[in-house]
């Protein structure tokens, strides 16, 4: 028995007692392995404890971790059709350390199937009675995923790589977690203990990332670091400096796809958009005219933003925005464009003065103007005086012509209306005569209708007694009475002209 202080017994080798007193150092041991074994954060920083064992029997082949019952576990749950990712995930985190009491019962271990070696599942915070014979641990950083990043898998260990990312993506194998590859859904803001010695993580920005060429850096990250002004030369063969600024976005769902292209968020800066970037505004500079590149700078920077759009969308990368930030020119071109500010600017003072002279004819114009304003309100005065005499004049005369016209419309009226008033009473008592006779004759016969008729007409005294003509046709007197009424009705007892 070995403790930190002393050994007791004796040992097998009779070299080791003659070296002297048995201690932890006569077996090659620091009395602190002989201590319990603990597990804590190291100041503000997460740790984990990597384990290695020493007995056991050998790794499978292929194998560099052992894992206690290998991924047929993952293998089975990959069987449902319905299994998401993150569950696999979970499985694969959720650790087999309870099988052997996190490695202190050592004969557990090996009757699990447990295996020399490296081993897959770490050990958490807490403190361990571990024979320092059998069992040595080193601690590790954690994995911890902060707010606005994704960690995207490369897996050493698993099920053998099984590609699903279809045959159109030629950059690597996007795999299932649990297999050996990229992991296609990468790891969230979280705090996950996996073993970095066989899951390599890779974090990915996944917030709105400004990059700058420029002399400074950006403080929220250090990709950005290598990346200097570009410089270009104008058509004339102009060479000056461009500070750029470029915001870039990797959507989370695209991450691991990004990783199996470019490798890491610094070779997609370094190897893919610097050269993309400088290339461009060195081209397109280079067909321009200096002064062109200054008149035209938004144009050139719009341009900017859909080249390089287009060329980071076939890295799955999102371009947000490109700024020119600032531009230094030569000396001799700024002297150009100095003289050039200074002869418009002469003649924008020329043009001031040339308005000002202007607005001083306008003046005195108006202070003419002013100085008649009496005169000329006297004579608006006298023309609006005969203009409202010549309305008045108008006026009265339409009235009269207006009087005039209705009082013989009237009297016109009153004549036409008199007359139909007559026409229609003669009109109404001729029909209702007609009518009693015509009753007569129906009730009486045509005889006696005229007997009556005359009867009448002798006494309203309108026919004379003894008649004018005499009518004899062998029907006696009456006839000739009827034929003296009829004249009387044909024109009122007056004698018809001769025809």
């Amino acid at each position: 028995v070995v403790t930190a202080t002393k050994a007791y017994g004796l040992p097998v080798d009779p070299r080791i007692t003659a070296r002297g007193p048995l201690t932890p150092a006569s077996f090659g041991m620091s009395p602190d392995q002989f201590r319990v074994t603990v597990i804590a954060p190291n100041a503000t920083q997460d740790v984990v404890g990597i384990v290695t064992t020493l007995e056991g029997d050998p790794l499978a082949p292929a194998d560099i971790a052992c894992r206690i019952g290998g991924f047929s576990d993952i293998e089975a749950l990959e069987k449902d059709a319905g299994i998401s990712d993150s569950e696999l995930i979970e499985s694969l985190l959720g650790k087999k350390n309870e099988l052997h009491n996190n490695y202190q019962d050592f004969q557990a271990f090996l009757d699990r199937g447990g295996r020399i070696g490296l081993q897959h599942d770490p050990l958490l915070y807490g403190a361990y009675l571990l024979n320092p014979f059998l069992v040595r641990v080193e601690p590790a950083p954690m994995l911890v995923v902060n707010q606005g990043e994704v960690a995207v898998i490369k897996s050493y260990v698993g099920l053998p790589t099984l590609d699903t990312s279809g045959p159109e993506f030629k950059f690597g194998s996007i795999v299932q977690p649990g297999h050996r590859g990229i992991w296609r859904e990468a790891l969230r803001t979280g705090k996950y203990p996996l073993n970095p010695r066989i899951y390599a993580a890779e974090k990915v920005p996944t917030f709105i990332l400004t990059l700058n060429w420029a002399e400074a850096n950006s403080v929220a990250h250090n990709l950005d670091a290598q990346l200097s002004p570009i410089e270009g030369k104008s058509r004339e063969g102009f060479i000056f400096k461009i500070d750029l600024q470029v915001q870039i976005h990797v959507p989370d769902t695209k991450a691991p796809k990004v990783i199996s292209m470019v490798g890491s968020m610094q070779n997609l800066v370094n190897e893919v958009l610097q050269a993309a970037v400088g290339n461009h505004f060195r081209n397109t500079l280079q067909g321009l005219e200096a002064v062109r590149f200054i008149e035209t700078r938004d144009q050139v920077q719009a341009a900017a933003l859909e080249a390089i759009s287009r060329y980071l969308a076939a890295y799955e990368v999102e371009t947000r925005g490109v700024y020119i930030q600032d531009v230094t020119f030569p000396q001799e071109l700024v002297n150009v464009l100095t003289r050039r500010e200074i002869a418009n600017q002469e003649k924008a003072t020329f043009e001031q003065q040339k308005d000002a002279q202007t607005v001083r004819i306008d003046l005195e114009k108006a202070r003419g103007t002013a100085d008649m304003q009496a005169e000329l309100a006297k004579a608006q005065v006298s023309v609006d005086i005969n203009r409202a005499r010549a309305n008045a004049r108008k006026a009265e005369a339409d009235g009269e012509a207006a009087f005039v016209r209705v009082t013989g419309e009237a009297e016109g009226s009153r004549r036409r209306s008199i007359g139909l008033g007559d026409a229609a009473a003669v009109e109404a008592l001729g029909l209702a005569k007609a009518r009693g006779y015509e009753a007569q004759v129906a009730s009486l016969g045509s005889t006696p209708t005229a007997a009556v008729a005359i009867a009448n007409a002798l006494s309203e005294g309108k026919l004379d007694v003894m008649p004018e003509v005499l009518v004899t046709g062998g029907g006696g007197a009456l006839e000739g009475l009827a034929a003296t009424f009829m004249r009387s009705l044909n024109g009122n007892g007056e004698p018809k002209a001769a025809k």
